[in-house]
């Protein structure tokens, strides 16, 4: 939560959004409209340079050009399910919390059910891990000028996303790669997101057989089979006042091609989209796990992701554009914020581009986003503030195959702004704050006419939505008492910070999407007691056949006597392990902690920042594995006995 939220917090709404796509008909032949544009590419370097020197005057810019039409490919329906899989090692094991089945992210924890593979301290670590008494370290692997941040495992390879900086010019090259004399006569110094594909045949000693390097940050990624998708940002170089179109795109390197830096494609190469904000360069790629020889492919489009939807077959990437736009030198109000929505075709590690589109507000994160039956669905916030109130507003889109808008509900729940979005095949959830939380459910049987049938009110609001089934969801978010410090508030509507406390668990039944209910309700700890799991969907681990939950938690109480406007004192981090039901609701089977002792609690101060904090945690069959930057520890999933501790160096 930003500060700005914090302070001026005018929401409370979880808002159910019943999308009914509409039943299908046997006997309708007709197909949907195709209607879809190739890329505008650069006709030369001159035209790229031009485009972006006008967004450096103006501050933001756009290149307009001319696109043609084109065929789309089809998108299919992808259902979502819980993480859960048995996989070549024969055993039940948890799997990375994901949005889309059959989609994976990328993570800093893996397991095949054997072993698994994770990130702790900058290093990449291996662990034999089930049976618990046979659990060991395996290999540690030092990353030398490389940061991993996330990786995927696909058989008997990994892949580490990380980041890494290099130097060179005139001087010897740090990293000892030449580069062209024509490209940095000068010296120079890049980060890149580096991709770095492993064989782990042999766990004690994986073998690195490619390294590929992209000037800029990594965004994201998601695999699809052997294929894994990422997204790179980067910015233009300007390290002199007339550099050429050749210096300002971004370099690139694949150690299966070259061991040479140079730019990541020719100006007549690069995409824009009409109209596009001209100042940085997004660069969509892929990789193959399975064969190292494989060409990397890639798009790169000006532009910049913020946030990335994936399905089997499209991958969107949502970007916000800002009232004061500059088209083709002319200056142009317009006082709506705008998500670009950039769609590409994802077919056996093949990316091209195959529409774009728009809506008003902006996106909260990926779980703003959604495809199905053909259809895009996006909920937006367009914020706004006047006269000491909240004017912001939320919206919901439907576009169609050809990204053009054909159903919208808009002007939702005034003066708050969205904190979580789930759509779940033919409905679709929105959550917003204020001081209250009105359930709004809204009816998109037909597409192209929405309408609000009904809402509950109930105290606090979730951050993360999470499907227990088809008809029933799990939120995770925060309490709110708006009676705590109601005479400070300054802004209409709003809760005073101090109002919101403890964690809230909650289980909601929309089977009757009239009459929503608030069936089960869960608050731990006082104010200032926080789960990453709300920001982080990847801390999250549930299993409806088990009737397991299990959230990483960082625990602040309250002294008896203290107002509940304070902030309590931390007194426990570790994994909280549930029994969860629709019957009985949320049974707390046990709490897990790499803690030792409670010292670390007693020094930490307004922030507790502990080396031993939980951050991800998996099962494989009647284990519970927990992760920290500290140790790999083990548990048994039913009584919670500590089964043995794997430190990290």
């Amino acid at each position: 939560m930003n500060t700005n939220k914090i302070y001026s917090i005018a929401f409370v709404i979880l808002l159910v959004a019943s999308i009914l796509a509409g039943c299908e008909d046997d006997t309708n032949t007709q197909g949907p409209t195709t209607k879809i544009s190739k890329i505008a590419r650069f006709s030369s370097g001159e035209e790229l340079l031009k485009a972006f020197e006008e967004a450096r005057k103006t501050g933001r810019g756009f290149f307009g050009g001319i696109m043609e039409e084109a065929t789309m490919v089809k998108a299919t329906a992808v259902a979502e399910s819980a993480p859960q899989a048995a996989g070549d090692s024969g055993r039940e094991y948890s799997e990375t919390n994901i949005q889309v089945e059959g989609v994976d992210e990328a993570d800093i924890i893996k397991t095949d059910g054997n072993y698994i593979y994770t990130l702790a301290n900058g290093k990449l670590v291996i662990a034999k891990a089930y049976p618990a008494e046979d659990a060991e370290i395996l290999s540690t692997t030092m990353l030398d000028n490389f940061y991993p941040t996330e990786l995927f495992v696909h058989k008997d390879r990994l892949l580490l996303f990380g980041s890494a900086s290099y130097s060179f010019g005139e001087e010897k090259q740090e990293i000892g790669m030449p580069v062209k004399e024509k490209i940095a006569p000068y010296p120079r110094y890049i980060g890149v997101m580096s991709v770095r594909l492993y064989d782990t045949s042999n766990k004690e000693e994986p073998e690195l057989l490619r390294t590929v390097d992209f000037e800029g940050s990594y965004l994201t990624s998601r695999k699809i089979g052997e294929n894994a998708y990422f997204v790179v940002n980067s910015y233009p170089h300007y390290y002199r006042a007339e550099p050429t179109a050749e210096e300002i795109i971004p370099y690139y390197r694949d150690s299966e091609k070259s061991e040479e830096l140079k730019p990541i494609a020719e100006p007549t190469g690069i995409g824009y989209i009409e109209p596009i904000q001209a100042e940085n360069f997004i660069t969509i790629a892929s990789i193959s796990m399975a064969d190292e020889d494989k060409d990397v492919e890639k798009e790169v489009i000006v532009g910049s992701g913020q946030n990335v939807y994936a399905s089997l077959e499209n991958l969107y990437i949502a970007q916000t554009t800002w009232p004061r736009y500059i088209i083709m030198g002319e200056l142009k109000e317009d006082n709506v914020q705008k998500t670009v929505i950039t769609r590409l075709a994802l077919d056996n590690g093949k990316i091209e581009f195959t529409g774009a589109g728009e809506v008003k507000g902006h996106i909260l994160n990926q779980f703003s986003m959604d495809e199905y039956k053909g259809n895009f669905r996006i909920a937006t916030t367009t914020s706004g503030y006047s006269d000491n109130k909240d004017t912001s507003t939320n919206n919901m889109y439907i576009l169609d195959e050809g990204l053009d808008v054909i159903g919208e509900l808009e002007g939702v729940a005034p003066g708050e702004s969205i904190y979580s979005v789930r759509f779940m095949g033919d409905r679709g959830y929105m959550v917003t704050f204020r001081h209250i939380d009105p359930l709004f459910v809204v009816d998109l049987k037909e597409p192209e006419n929405p309408k609000i049938l009904g809402k509950l009110k109930i105290p606090g609001y979730s951050d993360y939505l999470h499907p227990y089934d088809e008809t029933h969801l799990i939120g995770i978010g925060k309490e709110v008492d708006a009676s705590i410090d109601a005479d400070k508030v300054h802004t209409e509507g709003a809760v005073y910070y101090t109002a919101i406390q403890g964690v809230k668990l909650a289980i909601f039944d929309v089977s009757d999407v009239e009459n929503p209910i608030e069936m089960h309700k869960e608050v731990i700890g006082d104010r200032g007691t926080d789960t990453p799991a709300s920001r982080d969907h990847k801390a999250f681990l549930f299993d409806k056949e088990k009737g397991l939950l299990v959230i990483p938690m960082t625990v602040a109480e309250l002294k008896e006597g203290q107002p509940k406007s304070m902030q309590g004192e931390f007194v426990f981090q570790g994994a909280y392990v549930y029994d969860l039901s629709l019957e009985d609701g949320f049974e707390l089977r046990g709490r897990v902690t790499h803690y030792d002792d409670d010292e670390e609690f007693k020094k930490s101060g307004y922030y507790f920042r502990g080396d031993s904090s939980i951050e991800r945690s998996l099962y494989i069959e009647d284990v519970l594995y927990t992760l920290s930057s500290s140790r790999l520890q083990l548990n048994d999933l039913d009584d919670l006995e500590r089964l043995k501790v794997l430190e990290f160096e």
